[in-house]
């Protein structure tokens, strides 16, 4: 028998190697091996199995890894469609498809000494005093860890052994799972009653089930030899995509819930991605109550990169060992192994940190409905501000839309005032961070013992430092952006590449020297400056990534907030979408026009999604809600829509203005970027690319080749970059003809090129 491999390291192609006798019937596809590659050994994973090869005078694998296949046939085959679609190697694709933690030789697990009662007929020896309390400790707990023994008992190794030698106890050396979440009690919960929008959309979703579960006998083929890749991509089931467009607290995650409920009675499993990492505590808190206890008791395994590498390692092999069927994590939780999958679940689909920003560049969203329609799985993208290119397909017909327009238990949506800044700056001779009308709002809310949440989406002190009398402004040298400044470390630091240097005191040009040098813009931290100066009593709270340096940050804020610790919480955009806090009752948003003249033909969307996403965590508990939106263009449309909560109306201005210039989802797009350190060899390269393209893709009628031009970034981390962007209806015929070009395609040294396929930003 012969195996293809797909190796660890960067070559670009799968190689045969010869199964030893003794390992014929261990070895199936997904398994990880080591092989012998040149004059080194390598690990790589079996992705197809052969009665012989083309080949002559192949090498033997040298071992099995594991103790089981780690990649499904499914999965194996979601690698191989991202591979292709995304323009990577293949390799790439199996290393997101398998975390690093995962892919080791060693074995990742923790090993522990446990001790354990044992059962005794006959009298219980006598025993010292310490000895009895070993002894009535044990036998409570039947079994612990020897080192939580000795903590509690603070004794001695010892004298555990010496009961031990009495027959009373056992001491063997076990795995210790590690669970990032073991240490929180969690209370079961029952399933809430749905009003009538939500009952529709969960017996849609389930009517889905019982489709797909009927439609679903066929078995999938194992990968061989002589499937291509694009009979492989081709091959696929037909299920069900739903978007599901509810309202800000209209109860969607109930709707999860009971879809899952549906899943599990099924006898399949559920993976459901939410887009920030501070969103995954709340989230695991709901799934774990409802689904710890009765009939449906599962575990629920939770991944993303908070995580140690030993939790993601035993997290991980829980779900492939079928003890977890249920998912909680980010964008790359996509490819848990759950088999078989009945749910995938897209959380506040909107969201950009969906997409991946080094290769493979993927969405996982998009990865989501491929996985699903592959596999037979339902799949629900839900969202308050759906984005353009699933509502796009909902109107299509291309995916099914439920709508859920009322917040459950009839709770009214929060009361949008919008403030225009100019009228403030003029009042108050210089732009004010608050405004009278929000400073007032805050005061009244604090003095009710309400929430209130405060959102500015730039962190630091101030957006730049600059010197009045020249004009210096202090940039970054690698970036061509100002380097933002940091108070409480005395720094300017590049939120691009990282750097940072002590901030200058007085000009740093030896003509000028003038020691007025000024701050412009502000961000985060200069606004809980001035929230602790305004409103001395309220306990502050600020939420950034400059304050959450440890994993458990997140969680303890925003415990701390839920039960009234703080009474005023001011974040960046991790506070702004998904979570749950019935006692805030304000939200104010410092600069909501922030992102909106961004060099981006989705800053509109981007805009008009954060307003309402924000907005939404007023008013979701018993008091009516309040939103004060501070604006200096205060009647953009963005902002005017996401006053009125009119999703509707701003999808319907916004797809006329992507249909006149075919940006997507009217179009799909691919950024094709050429980076150097020479700006001139970048540009050239980028020209170059562009006659190749123009000669050697010829008949996709739509195409259309924007560039090369500048990227609206110019420099990033010391490389100049230009860009050329193709647009089609007929994004998978673009990329199969993409990559032969692209693979030919010869470049100097240092220049380098990176593909985007479906890109969310363009800088």
């Amino acid at each position: 028998m012969i195996a293809r491999v797909t190796l660890d390291i960067a070559i670009g192609k799968e190689f045969d190697y010869l199964i030893p006798e003794e390992l014929e019937d261990e070895i199936e596809v997904g398994t990880r091996v080591k092989v012998p590659f040149s004059r080194r050994e390598v690990l790589g994973s079996v992705t197809a199995l052969c009665a012989q090869s083309e080949h002559e005078n192949i090498r033997q694998i040298l071992k099995i890894i594991g103790n089981q296949s780690l990649l499904t046939a499914k999965v194996l085959r979601l690698a191989r469609w991202i591979g292709d679609y995304y323009c990577c190697p293949a390799e790439t694709a199996l290393k997101s498809v398998l975390p690093e933690t995962v892919r080791k030789e060693q074995k990742g697990w923790r090993e522990r000494l446990f001790v354990r009662a044992l059962p005794h007929a006959d009298a219980i020896p006598k025993l010292t005093k310490r000895q009895t309390e070993l002894w009535n400790v044990v036998q409570s707990r039947g079994e612990l860890p020897l080192r939580e023994l000795l903590d509690l008992t603070q004794s001695t190794s010892a004298t555990v052994r010496k009961i031990e030698d009495l027959g009373l106890v056992s001491i063997q050396l076990k795995i210790s799972e590690r669970d990032p979440y073991a240490n929180e009690v969690i209370l079961p919960t029952q399933s809430l009653g749905l009003n009538s929008d939500q009952a529709i959309a969960l017996r849609r979703i389930t009517e889905a089930f019982d489709r797909s579960t009927a439609s679903s006998a066929e078995i999938i083929p194992k990968s061989s030899c002589n499937e291509t890749a694009a009979s492989a991509r081709n091959r696929t089931d037909d299920p069900a995509t739903f978007l599901l467009h509810g309202v800000t607290g209209s109860g969607k995650t109930e709707v999860y819930l009971q879809a899952i409920a549906h899943a599990l009675n099924l006898g399949k499993g559920a993976i459901v991605l939410v887009p920030e990492i501070s969103l995954t505590p709340q989230t695991v808190e709901r799934f774990k109550a409802r689904f710890s206890s009765g009939p449906l008791r599962t575990l629920v395994a939770v991944l993303h990169s908070h995580l140690s590498s030993g939790e993601r390692h035993d997290e991980w092999h829980k779900i492939r060992q079928g003890r977890a069927r249920i998912v909680i994590g980010a964008r790359s939780a996509i490819f848990a192994p759950v088999d078989p999958l009945g749910l995938i679940i897209v959380d506040e689909e909107h969201e950009h940190s969906y997409k991946q920003e080094e290769a493979p560049r993927y969405h996982a969203r998009d990865v989501a409905v491929k996985r699903g329609t592959d596999e037979g799985a339902v799949v629900v993208l839900g969202s308050a501000t759906p984005s353009m290119e699933s509502y796009f397909n909902a109107r299509r017909g291309k995916y099914a839309l439920l709508e859920m327009p009322v917040r459950a238990d009839d709770k009214r949506m929060p009361i949008v005032r919008v403030v225009d800044m100019r009228s403030e700056a003029k009042a108050e001779k210089g732009v004010p961070i608050f405004s009278s009308v929000l400073k007032e709002a805050i005061a009244r809310r604090l003095e009710r013992k309400e929430q209130v949440m405060l959102f500015l989406n730039r962190r630091g002190y101030a957006a730049s430092l600059q010197c009045p009398l020249c004009g210096f402004v202090a940039g970054c040298p690698n970036c061509s952006v100002p380097l933002t400044y940091h108070r409480k470390i005395e720094s300017v630091c590049c939120h691009i590449c990282g750097h940072s240097a002590e901030a200058p005191k007085i000009c740093p040009e030896t003509k000028c020297r003038n020691p007025a040098i000024r701050f412009g813009g502000l961000g985060t931290e200069r606004v809980e400056e001035t929230l602790s100066r305004l409103f001395p009593e309220a306990r502050t709270v600020r939420m950034d990534s400059d304050t959450l340096k440890r994993k458990e940050d997140y969680r303890r804020i925003l415990g701390d907030f839920r039960t009234g610790k703080i009474d005023l919480l001011l974040g960046t955009q991790m506070i702004a979408k998904g979570l749950h806090f019935p006692n805030v009752t304000l939200v104010g948003i410092i600069y909501a026009d922030l992102s909106l003249h961004m060099p981006d033909f989705r800053a509109a969307e981007r805009t008009f999604q954060l307003l309402t996403q924000v907005a939404g965590r007023a008013g979701r508990g018993d008091v009516e809600g309040e939103v004060i939106v501070q604006a200096f263009t205060p009647f953009h449309p963005a902002i005017q829509y996401a006053r009125r909560h009119d999703f509707l109306g701003f999808y319907e201005q916004e797809i006329e203005f992507r249909e006149q210039l075919k940006y997507p989802p009217i179009a799909r797009a691919a950024m094709l970027t050429l980076r150097g350190r020479n700006e001139d060899k970048a540009k050239f390269s980028a020209e170059h690319l562009k006659r190749l393209i123009e000669k050697e893709i010829p008949g996709i009628p739509d195409l259309i080749i924007a560039g090369p031009a500048p990227s609206p970034l110019l420099r990033a981390e010391t490389y100049y970059r230009y860009q050329i962007m193709l647009r089609t209806a007929r994004m998978t015929k673009l990329t199969e003809r993409l990559a032969p070009v692209l693979k030919s395609l010869t470049l100097p040294e240092d220049v380098r090129l990176t593909v985007d396929i479906d890109p969310v930003n363009l800088m």
